[in-house]
């Protein structure tokens, strides 16, 4: 059995980046509230059908005729399942891998790469869920591998990590740096910032030093415009380099 099982991915960029698996406990809690609120749905909706059939099928029956009712059952059972696949897929495509259940214990879902979870990859996820919760595959596979999979994660290339990842920095944050972080959470919306992107940003600023001139100056000024882009920051300080902003910005993450 594996608790804070720690997992390091590497990305496109050929950037190693850290995360905090979420384990069998917080992914358990999380489904438990999922299904909490999704049986909720399923629940008023099926007395909605069953009430609404009870009103109609007369009517129904003497304008189209005796199959009326299978018609209706279809288009039921077709909105059932819609739900019953479509939660998971809303949810984690609207907050990039959280449902609310995932919110609550602060836990998300990624790719293997560290990159953000894709439509096709929830809805993946969300299909092979009903094997792996009624067969308890997936709790075994969770609980026996050493990446924390149930066999929705192994199908769709995903991971469940932590979401938390407020950690002491080992490196030296300027001054400016620190004077910039309260404009920043001013003026940005650091909120935007995701863990992965949050993690890009500290691995660099924890690698820099061994980093050649060269590809420091590209490396850092290319990951300086994804971030302002991602938190929507309009103006920035005359002067202010790209180490600087990439400080405050991890600086502004924690502290939001």
């Amino acid at each position: 059995m594996h608790f804070l099982n720690r997992i390091t991915l590497q990305t496109p960029e050929s950037v190693e980046l850290e995360f905090l698996l979420a384990g069998i406990g917080n992914r358990s809690l999380a489904l438990l509230i999922d299904y909490i609120v999704w049986g909720s749905m399923l629940f008023v909706f099926t007395m909605i059908v069953t009430i609404f059939n009870q009103l109609t099928t007369g009517i129904f029956q003497q304008i189209f005729g005796i199959q009326a009712n299978l018609w209706f059952r279809a288009i039921a059972l077709m909105i059932f399942f819609l739900i019953y696949v479509g939660y998971f897929v809303f949810f984690e495509v609207l907050w990039q891998g959280q449902t609310p259940g995932k919110r609550y214990t602060k836990i998300r879902v990624i790719r293997d790469d560290g990159r953000r979870e894709s439509i096709q990859q929830a809805l993946l996820r969300a299909l092979l869920r009903p094997v792996d919760d009624l067969l308890t595959i997936g709790f075994f596979l969770i609980l026996l591998g050493k990446q924390e999979k149930r066999l929705g994660d192994i199908v769709a290339g995903t991971l469940v990590i932590q979401e938390e990842y407020l950690v002491a920095p080992n490196f030296q944050v300027s001054s400016q740096g620190e004077e910039f972080v309260a404009q920043l959470l001013e003026t940005a919306n650091i909120a935007q910032l995701k863990p992965d992107d949050f993690a890009l940003i500290r691995d660099y600023l924890q690698r820099r030093k061994n980093i050649s001139p060269k590809a420091k100056a590209e490396l850092s000024l290319n990951l300086a415009r994804q971030t302002r882009t991602i938190i929507d920051l309009k103006k920035l300080p005359p002067g202010l380099t790209a180490d600087v902003f990439l400080e405050a910005v991890y600086l502004a993450y924690q502290r939001q």
